[in-house]
Order: structure tokens, then sequence, then C-alpha cells
């Protein structure tokens, strides 16, 4: 086998053995996560809640409201998942603020100068 068919065959053998986990944290004053049941609520600094709906076949855990993991046998079901959790609130590359893969490390951009 070759190419696409084996490199699908073997996330799906992986997938099923040992499964895949995507971590997320949450960074920023007063922002934090919440799962009741298969909703997801995010305070990330909008006026009212975000809210989304975890997909089947995915199992999320939210520890201490600001460490979010993610797991699944379906590998681009879990990172799609995770991916559209940090669309909500994209790292800001000036305050470190937002939702952010685990290690994931942001170079901070310098602000303005004064005159």
């Amino acid at each position: 086998m070759h190419g696409l068919v084996r490199a699908e065959l073997s996330n799906i053998i992986q997938g099923v053995t040992k499964g895949y986990e995507k971590a997320l944290e949450i960074t920023g004053v007063g922002y934090k996560a919440q799962l009741q049941g298969r909703e997801m609520s995010f305070n990330v600094g909008y006026i009212n809640p975000v809210t989304y709906t975890v997909p089947a076949g995915i199992d999320v855990k939210v520890d201490k409201q600001t460490l979010i993991s993610i797991k699944g046998v379906d590998k681009r079901l879990v990172g799609q998942v995770a991916a559209n959790i940090r669309s909500i609130k994209p790292p800001d590359v000036y305050k470190q603020k937002g939702i952010r893969y685990a290690g994931e490390v942001l170079r901070k951009k310098a602000g303005k100068t004064g005159k």
C-alpha cells in the first residue's frame, strides 16, 4: 500500500488502539470554559458567552476552567474540534490572551512606541 491509503489505515488503527488527544489552554483574566453535557460555554471577553456543541465521537474534559482536553478515535475530527474551539478566540500576539494549543509558543509583538 502506498500514500494516502496507507496513512489513513495507520491513523484508523492508531485511533482505535490508542486514540488521539489535543489539549488547549485558555489564558486571560476572567477567561474560562464550562462544560454542560455536550454544550461548551466560553467566557472569553465577549458580551455574551459563546457556546459550542461537541460532536458525537469526541470526549471533552475541562480542568480548572482553563484547560481543555479533547479525545477521540478520529484524528481529523479531534483536530477539527480543537481548531474550531481555538477559532472562538485565537491568541492575541500583543497581549498573549486567548485560546491556544497546549505548548504553543507565541512570539510577543511590540506595541506602538510613544514619541
